[in-house]
């Protein structure tokens, strides 16, 4: 496993940026592609981060920014043991690299966001409060899920 995430390879003087690690457990895949895309899989996300990724595409027309395309947690590339979601938007440019490091089982998911303007400054300083929540929610239930 690299010691940079390749979410920082794009975003190098990010906005904003942290890490969350968690154990892989025993007989778990080591396929950053499948903890990538069950880690963003609608159905696989706690409801109420499901419930508040549609809030947010009802209310960010509000401020001029565009609803998320339905691909927008797509893996876009895979690198070794890390697989990356990139998306460039008006308002923020945001990378997650989802990385196995199977000898050490664990998993960590970086996230980095260059925000763009004055839209990108308010939107992200509502959601850089939740963030961290959110993404341990996910992380802990596709840990779950995907335990054998």
């Amino acid at each position: 496993m690299t010691h940079w995430s390749l979410a920082l390879r794009d975003v190098p003087a990010p906005d904003y940026a942290d890490a969350v690690i968690a154990p892989l457990p025993p007989g778990a895949p080591t396929d950053p592609a499948v903890w990538a895309r069950e880690m963003f899989s609608l159905a696989a996300m706690p409801r109420w981060v499901a419930a508040a990724l549609l809030l947010r595409q009802a209310l960010v027309p509000l401020l001029r920014i565009p609803p998320a395309p339905r691909d927008a947690f797509a893996v876009t590339e895979v690198v070794g043991d890390e697989a990356l979601l990139a998306l460039d938007d008006v308002h923020l440019d945001f990378r997650c690299g989802v990385a196995v490091d199977a000898p050490a089982r664990l998993v960590r998911v970086t996230t980095t966001v260059r925000l763009h303007g004055w839209r990108g400054r308010l939107y992200f300083g509502v959601v850089r409060l939740v963030h961290p929540v959110v993404v341990t929610a996910m992380l802990r239930r596709t840990v779950r899920r995907l335990a054998r």
